[in-house]
């Protein structure tokens, strides 16, 4: 490819271009102290790099000649060409979880979803008579549907938590306690894609091996296990969440209650299942009859499966027992 380089100044500056300071962001950007560069394509046009001093400005696709007019054209002979800036390699960096920068990027219009919806892994009337198929509509089509549409919108207007994977999203966007506008969102559609998968049609009745004998170890049995969950189920005020987690720190189960959108994952625990408590979750099957929801829940829809799968991955991270001394 042929660069060429423009550049628009928005305030006088004399300050000399430094090449020895820069910083990299997302294979696109790059700030030089003060002065910031992008790299993009245009239509119609060959690629081009372009510089600003204080503000970054990204050409979209479908840009016309006549908006790069005003720019002044640098011609391929100065200094910049001789740093061989056009050619350097831009890495990623790695973005700090306790601050959030304004980068004043824009997105092309071509681009109009970040993250995608994710099906239940069942039809949506696998579940009845237990959970209907109009909650499925309602919840998963609209409300789960809603809160990705708000994220994709979220970061489309700025992208510096663009590129995560969900649960790391989530984790970054609590920022200890001081959650960005896009936590909510984003821990609801996390919070929404687990309990699905922690139902099943023909669910219910006991978990097995490995997790049936740690929640008889932490709970004392299945049955105390069962009714505590149900209990705060039913007792949980407000919308919200009831999860069971594996404690990283104190190696044992738990029942644990969220409100609002929170979830665990950012306390660094580890959900083996969870039962959305939001009343559109449970209104239209048992109307206000909360603790009827749960007990459906645990002995008809749960994914007992899915928890024993889930508890087995989280033993390459936590050590659940005695370490086994091998036999000669």
């Amino acid at each position: 490819h042929s660069y060429s380089v423009t550049y628009k100044r928005r305030t006088p500056c004399t300050k000399p271009l430094d090449l020895t300071h820069t910083h990299f962001r997302k294979n696109l950007f790059v700030a030089v102290e003060n002065w910031k560069f992008c790299a993009c394509s245009t239509f119609a046009l060959h690629s081009c790099l372009h510089l600003t001093c204080w503000k970054a400005v990204v050409l979209e696709p479908g840009i016309g000649i006549s908006k790069m007019a005003s720019c002044t054209t640098i011609p391929i002979s100065s200094p910049l060409h001789a740093n061989d800036l056009s050619q350097r390699m831009i890495n990623s960096p790695t973005l700090p979880l306790q601050k959030r920068g304004h980068l004043g990027l824009k997105r092309g219009p071509g681009i109009v979803a970040y993250y995608g919806l994710r099906k239940p892994p069942y039809d949506l009337d696998a579940l009845e008579p237990y959970m209907s198929k109009k909650t499925l509509e309602c919840h998963w089509g609209e409300y789960h549907r809603g809160h990705l549409e708000a994220l994709n919108k979220h970061l489309s207007r700025n992208d510096v938590l663009y590129g995560y994977t969900m649960d790391e999203l989530v984790k970054v966007a609590y920022n200890y306690g001081n959650p960005f506008a896009e936590f909510n969102d984003a821990a609801q559609v996390w919070n929404h894609d687990f309990f699905w998968e922690s139902m099943q049609p023909g669910g219910g009745d006991s978990p097995q091996l490995g997790l049936l004998k740690q929640i008889e170890k932490d709970f004392g049995s299945f049955t105390d296990f069962r009714e505590k969950f149900i209990e705060e189920a039913s007792t949980l005020f407000g919308s919200g969440w009831v999860w069971l987690v594996l404690k990283r720190k104190e190696k044992r189960l738990e029942v644990v209650k969220t409100l609002n959108a929170v979830t665990p994952i950012v306390w660094d625990d580890i959900p083996l299942l969870c039962l959305d408590m939001w009343e559109h979750a449970y209104c239209l099957d048992y109307q206000d009859d909360k603790a009827t929801y749960a007990t459906v829940f645990m002995d008809h829809l749960v994914s007992w499966h899915v928890a024993t799968l889930r508890i087995l991955r989280a033993q390459a991270f936590v050590n659940l027992g005695e370490p086994k001394i091998p036999v000669a």
